[in-house]
């Protein structure tokens, strides 16, 4: 596998290097970089190129980077069923920069792409639809990116008396414990409440 992994970074770096920022082997899997510019050009060659063959687009996702200049990198995985292989492409891109949509060339990029934007706000310029798809219509923020905070900012509950679905800001119903990770086998060195009675 690796001998035609190693075959393929040859290949696309000798035909369209221009299009590559870099390309790298690791854990078994070719990955691409790319950038925003040329990211649908080098989708299209992947897809259209008989030697490569990736007419199948397994999933779009997002990685985010905080402490990066280029906080995101949206990543493609596609699929060569004809040459048996993947490959995996990554495009660095800012808060603010937007990515073309691949939706002209996979159309299945559709609901991927809308998973990334809402979970991430990586922004796709000439997607047909792009809204929220896993969070609700009017949900603030982006839950994936590691500045939002674990526990959200409001949450969502129905309200019998109103007869409504109401939102209202956090509020932990329990203080966070501390654990002392004792064997129960071994015993713990305090009394828990109830144990007095045991030695009555």
């Amino acid at each position: 596998m690796s001998e035609a992994l190693n075959e393929l970074a040859a290949y696309l770096t000798e035909v369209r290097s221009a299009l590559i920022s870099s390309s790298e082997i690791k854990y078994g899997e070719l990955t691409v970089t790319t950038t925003a510019e040329n990211v649908i050009a080098l989708l299209t060659f992947l897809r259209d190129d008989a030697r490569c063959g990736f007419v199948n687009m397994t999933d779009i996702c997002g990685v985010d980077w905080p402490q990066r200049a280029e906080r995101f990198d949206v990543v493609y995985h596609l699929l060569s069923p004809k040459k048996n292989l993947r490959i995996r492409v990554k495009v660095p891109v800012g808060e603010d920069q937007p990515v073309p949509s691949a939706c002209g060339i996979y159309p299945g990029a559709d609901w991927f792409e809308r998973e990334t934007w809402d979970m991430y706000g990586v922004l796709f310029t000439g997607h047909p639809d792009l809204r929220r798809l896993l969070t609700d219509y009017g949900f603030e923020g982006h839950p994936l990116r590691k500045d939002f905070p674990t526990t959200g900012f409001v949450e969502v509950r129905y309200d019998d008396a109103a007869k409504r679905v109401v939102y209202e800001p956090v509020e932990l119903k329990q203080e966070f414990r501390n654990f002392d990770f004792l064997s129960p086998w071994e015993g713990t060195d305090y009394v828990l409440p109830g144990d007095e009675k045991a030695k009555a």
